[in-house]
């Protein structure tokens, strides 16, 4: 862990010519993202091969009135939504956590921003920490990125 997991209404699947988004390319800027943390001792905040940034589209959703103020406003009516939920292990400091939410939000906003210039569009980003009542891991990678 840090699993980092995307939500997103599909039109955001189109191409960027109509009006979507590389959703590939935010997935990898957001995992370069979580790399790049460091602790307030300068040593990473993720384990590099814990990290994964999974994203998939919404088959069903409804977002507000349907579209009702967006084509009063002179828009399509079209609203897109994307959800970032960072699930994190208990352990980093509370420093940590706002400076990795700041990352990402930046990196969100600077992804997004031609969309939410053009488009009537909401995105949340949260970051939970849990107590797991059962956590099994199994992974090749650990041992890829701890050889010295």
């Amino acid at each position: 862990m840090p699993h980092l997991t995307i939500l997103y209404t599909p039109d955001l699947d189109r191409p960027v010519a109509d009006g979507g988004t590389d959703m590939q390319a935010l997935c990898a800027a957001l995992a370069d993202t979580m790399c790049e943390q460091r602790d307030e001792a300068g040593h990473p905040v993720f384990p590099i091969g814990g990290v994964r940034v999974l994203a998939y589209p919404a088959a069903h959703y409804a977002i507000a009135d349907g579209g009702k103020a967006g084509r009063a406003a002179g828009g399509t009516g079209e609203y897109s939504f994307v959800y970032l939920n960072l699930r994190l292990a208990r352990g980093r400091s509370a420093a940590v956590h706002e400076a990795a939410g700041l990352a990402l939000r930046a990196r969100v906003e600077a992804h997004f921003a031609p969309l939410l210039a053009t488009k009537h569009m909401g995105i949340t980003l949260q970051i939970d920490e849990g107590q797991e009542v059962y956590n099994a891991r199994l992974s090749s990678l650990h041992p890829l990125f701890s050889r010295g």
